[in-house]
């Protein structure tokens, strides 16, 4: 028996409760298992850096959804424009959908596995470069290190950065963050 697949407005149409993160990809609902407790301080960390730059609300963490190209994605991180946060005021639901401006900034902490750091390296790297978003940040615990894409002519161009290395953006200046401190925000 084939499963049916579902449309992005029925997707969008259903109530999947506030305890459960899905993505929607190629018709299919994807669970997105709970995340481990060191993406999760790591998360926290950055929406505590670029709170020290940046005002509130444009600053997100795993609950905002995105679509593009006919999926959602929830990112773990986000930086939203002013108009963004505009377009997305008085919703009854927190998507940014195709038809809003691109989020500045999208950030993805890859969980252990295969199958993770596929989605974070490949396909979401094709989908936010198709959706037009200026810059996406892949934080890899496993591989400590973290590879910040800048959006050049329609396709990323990477840089991978470790240890001491300063994380550097030209849409963020006054952030100032080493990867060291990334992967260990208590220290």
């Amino acid at each position: 028996m084939v499963a049916t697949k579902l449309s992005l407005a029925d997707f969008l149409s259903l109530d999947t409760g506030p305890e459960t993160r899905c993505e929607f990809v190629d018709g299919k609902i994807v669970e997105m298992p709970p995340e481990n407790e060191e993406n999760v301080v790591i998360g926290g960390y950055l929406v505590a850096q670029f709170l020290e730059i940046l005002p509130f609300e444009q600053v997100r963490q795993g609950k905002t959804e995105l679509i593009v190209a006919g999926r959602v994605r929830i990112p773990d991180f986000m930086v939203l424009s002013e108009e963004l946060v505009t377009a997305l005021d008085g919703r009854s639901r927190s998507t940014i959908t195709e038809d809003m401006p691109a989020p500045l900034l999208v950030v993805e902490v890859v969980s252990p596995g295969k199958v993770n750091e596929d989605r974070d390296y490949r396909y979401k790297r094709s989908d936010y470069a198709v959706r037009g978003i200026p810059e996406y940040w892949i934080v890899d615990l496993a591989k400590a290190k973290v590879t910040v894409l800048m959006l050049v002519d329609g396709l990323y161009e990477d840089q991978e950065s470790q240890g001491e290395a300063v994380l550097t953006s030209p849409q963020f200046r006054g952030l100032r963050l080493t990867v060291a401190k990334v992967f260990s925000p208590k220290s």
